[in-house]
């Protein structure tokens, strides 16, 4: 009662906590910030293909990657990068694009792919084996450039990892 004495009333109280409801809400879901390098793929006979890609490095921007968006062109990408050799498991949960995943190496190859993954699924997607790096492509990337296990992914990111090893 005491609040109502100060000049407080109900519909300012309900204003208030809606007020800083809306604030947490915001700063919980806002988006995350990437820097992003490029990124070739070298195929077995020897072509290349660039992309420029983002950088997900950190916890929060693991957990977001390409969620949400409804586009992405053709020469983009999202590079995720774990700090350590592990087996993954990705899904696209709010993920409205068809994405190819490449699990690569520390030493840069391709060792797994998952074409075409489901939008809005939460089916789990195992990169089969231990691994640094994801990258995510638009879907039929890898079929269209005829992308394969055992390919050599060339960035400075995986490149650093490497020559430090």
């Amino acid at each position: 009662m005491r609040l109502f004495a100060r000049g407080f009333g109900i519909a300012r109280l309900a204003s208030a906590a809606l007020a800083v409801c809306l604030c947490l809400s915001s700063a919980a879901f806002a988006q995350e910030k990437f820097d992003t390098q490029p990124l070739t793929i070298v195929t077995k006979g020897g072509k290349s293909h660039t992309f420029t890609v983002e950088l997900a490095v950190t916890p929060r921007q693991r957990e977001q990657g390409l969620m949400n968006r409804k586009d992405m062109a053709e020469d983009k990408g999202m590079l995720f990068a774990f700090g350590e050799t592990r087996q993954v498991f990705m899904w696209m949960k709010n993920t409205y694009l068809p994405l190819d995943m490449l699990f690569i190496g520390k030493d840069g190859k391709v060792r797994s792919i998952k074409e075409n993954a489901e939008p809005l699924s939460e089916a789990i997607i195992d990169s089969k084996g231990p691994i640094d790096f994801v990258l995510e492509l638009n879907g039929g990337t890898v079929e269209r450039l005829g992308i394969r296990a055992g390919n050599r992914v060339e960035n400075e990111l995986i490149d650093s990892l490497r020559k430090s090893q």
